[in-house]
């Protein structure tokens, strides 16, 4: 009896040390998942934020979205955006609605979806405000030079003057009310790159304040860039400035802002060199040729990214003295700053009070 009362204290004793064991690999277990989730979901006073890249337009696009209540359906709706603009405004994707108003060039007019119709009229009006500096059919000289995509000479003028012929925004056919597009030549090309990012850009902008997002940075390609509301905090968003001289990611300055756009075009990235001559992307209409104005580049900034973007390559093309009383002309309120060959910076005086240089090669020349 004794043995089988001491079998039985032995039993109770282990059955004792197990369930402690059990009990303390219970709670270790809890405290070590509670540690896990404290890591993943930031402090209270932190605001969730949210960031992705995605490769379209022929760009790196950076999207980041801070605010409570984002998610990623917010990114997955904004790459589906991206996705649809990029293939209605492509005029090299074939089936895109650009693309078959070009194939049907002084045939027949297309139907498009209403935010084609949207960038074509604006697209109209901007040139008609910039008398043709900026011109959406600029596509015949923009294949025949083909700068970046494997052009690397100048073309012959014959050449350059019956592209130059076929450039020419009053002849776009916009039937609203059937709601289609169509150019009057055949042999015409609408080309939208010149206002294609930034609208894209102010398309995401007014998805996030319907989305109650109210606080991201938008970055099509370095750019067009949006810096909606200001960080979470109340502080502005600090852009680098792209030296036009270096490669991409090198600053000559920084630059704050606040619900504001900044877009520029330059010399730097598409071109080539003949003769000791730089040939660069930005085509002026009146010539057929890259603009020799002594720029190397301009930088808008201005409340909504389709009017920064088509502003930047027109007022390029005007060049820096009367691209600053073009602006100062303007009823909305649109800042810039111009580059110029000798590295002279020439500001609208908004700019130049908040423009921090960085880089000793470049001063004010106003």
């Amino acid at each position: 009896m004794f043995k089988n009362r001491k079998t039985a204290l032995l039993l109770a004793a282990l059955i004792i040390i197990i369930a402690a064991a059990a009990g303390a690999w219970l709670f270790m277990g809890h405290k070590g998942d509670d540690q896990s989730n404290t890591a993943q979901t930031p402090a209270k006073s932190e605001t969730k934020s949210l960031s992705q890249q995605f490769y379209i337009y022929d760009t790196v696009v950076n999207i980041k979205i801070y605010g409570d209540k984002v998610s990623q359906k917010n990114m997955d709706d904004i790459q589906q955006l991206l996705e649809r603009m990029d293939m209605e405004f492509s005029r090299t994707k074939e089936g895109g609605e650009i693309y078959n108003v070009n194939l049907q060039a002084g045939k027949n007019a297309v139907a498009v979806s209403d935010e084609t119709l949207d960038a074509v009229k604006q697209s109209i009006q901007y040139a008609q405000k910039m008398n043709g500096l900026f011109d959406p059919t600029i596509g015949p000289l923009v294949d025949l030079w083909n700068i970046g995509n494997g052009g690397e000479k100048v073309p012959p003028q014959a050449e350059i003057d019956k592209a130059k012929s076929l450039t020419n925004y009053k002849d776009i056919i916009i039937d609203e009310q059937a709601k289609t597009v169509k150019l009057a030549k055949e042999g015409m090309v609408l080309d939208l790159g010149g206002i294609g990012k930034g609208y894209a850009a102010d398309r995401i902008a007014d998805y996030l304040k319907e989305q109650g997002l109210d606080s991201a940075m938008i970055n099509l390609g370095g750019s067009s860039i949006i810096g909606l509301g200001t960080k979470p905090g109340g502080a502005q968003w600090n852009i680098g400035l792209q030296d036009p001289d270096k490669s991409r990611g090198t600053q000559l300055g920084t630059i704050k802002i606040s619900d504001e756009v900044i877009d520029a075009s330059g010399v730097y990235e598409r071109f080539f060199m003949q003769d000791g001559v730089r040939y660069h992307h930005i085509l002026d209409p009146r010539t057929g040729y890259p603009s020799q104005n002594g720029l190397k580049s301009v930088t808008i900034m201005s409340p909504n990214a389709t009017d920064a973007d088509a502003l930047s390559t027109g007022v390029f093309l005007m060049g820096y003295e009367e691209g600053l009383t073009y602006l100062e002309s303007l009823p909305e309120k649109v800042e810039a700053f111009f580059i110029t060959d000798d590295n002279k910076i020439y500001a609208t005086p908004g700019i130049r009070e908040r423009l921090v240089l960085t880089d000793p090669t470049y001063s004010f020349g106003n």
